[in-house]
């Protein structure tokens, strides 16, 4: 029996769309960040395919995707993703976001840099425009006049639909949003923080507050903390994989110890899987909108794509916020 009739059927994710500026994306936002690192072009293709094929709309990658890995020197995901829109000829039915300023030859966000990546970008993907265009790390070396500017130029010429900012100060976010309100220039609508059940204050506070007063729309990134919050990895047991550094320092803390419990419990109670009820939590945070997770095989979608139809209750909400604070 092949690998496929053991996969369980990934659940309906279309059935609640959101908003991100003029963009409609789902409510799961496929990482790309393994397609060409951990996932191989076939195997990259066979999540693909599943996701949408699951009513998943929004794949999100970067330039720079995956440059840290031996033999790669970044645009390998977003080759990955151009060569399936092309074998699907899909690409009017999904919105591709994509990240500047951290590939090795195009570090920064200065006008050039920007300009010349977004080209790059199109290239890869195989596309004629990128539907939202973050800036992938903030660069304070350039203006945000520079920056948006760039960015603005891109929209302009409909290369780029909308825009948004990752790992940006909330002081920087308020600047970036006044000289677009003042000179009619394109505004970022979307944010995409570190965001968590454990960590919670690499955004709750001025960035969020940011973000609501000005109608932004957050995806977190790390939503499963690098694979903590799958419930995977546990005390007194060997990590392993790429990302068990980082996820396996959870462990080492009371609030990680803490919220995999609360975790359990409540996945227990709803027969879910953790990374459900982690996900579940944080969709329904204030502000997000989206919520970004990766898979490297078909068998990982069916508990992230669950968490859409997961709406937690206020005594298991509580419970988590509790164990996370």
């Amino acid at each position: 029996m092949s690998d496929a009739a053991h996969t369980p059927r990934a659940p309906r994710t279309d059935a609640a769309p959101r908003r991100i500026g003029g963009l409609t994306v789902s409510p799961l936002a496929l990482g790309g960040s393994v397609f060409g690192w951990t996932a191989d072009e076939r195997e990259s293709f066979a999540v693909l395919d599943a996701y949408t094929e699951a009513g998943g709309t929004f794949i999100d990658t970067a330039d720079s995707y995956s440059a840290w890995a031996q033999g790669n020197s970044g645009g390998e995901s977003e080759t990955v993703i151009g060569r399936w829109l092309a074998a699907r000829r899909n690409r009017d039915d999904v919105v591709i976001a994509t990240k500047v300023g951290a590939h090795p030859d195009r570090r920064g966000l200065s006008a050039a840099t920007v300009r010349v990546a977004a080209e790059d970008s199109l290239r890869r993907l195989g596309t004629d425009r990128i539907d939202l265009y973050y800036t992938h790390r903030d660069d304070e070396s350039v203006e945000v006049e520079e920056i948006v500017g760039a960015l603005d130029d891109l929209v302009r010429a409909g290369k780029v639909r909308e825009i948004g900012a990752s790992n940006l100060s909330a002081e920087r976010l308020k600047a970036s949003l006044a000289f677009s309100a003042r000179e009619g220039r394109a505004r970022y609508v979307a944010l995409q923080p570190h965001y968590s059940l454990v960590s919670r204050d690499t955004y709750e506070g001025p960035l969020r507050d940011a973000a609501a007063r000005h109608g932004l729309a957050a995806v977190p990134y790390y939503a499963l903390a690098a694979g903590f919050l799958t419930g995977k990895y546990r005390p007194g047991a060997a990590a392993s994989g790429p990302r068990a550094g980082s996820a396996a320092r959870h462990l080492e803390t009371e609030r990680g110890r803490r919220v995999l419990a609360a975790l359990d419990e409540v996945a227990a109670a709803r027969g879910a899987d953790p990374a459900t009820v982690a996900l579940a939590w944080l969709a329904a945070r204030p502000t997000v909108v989206s919520v970004l997770a990766s898979a490297r095989t078909p068998k990982q979608l069916p508990p992230l794509l669950a968490m859409a139809g997961l709406a937690l209750t206020e005594r298991e909400t509580e419970l988590l916020e509790r164990a996370s604070a």
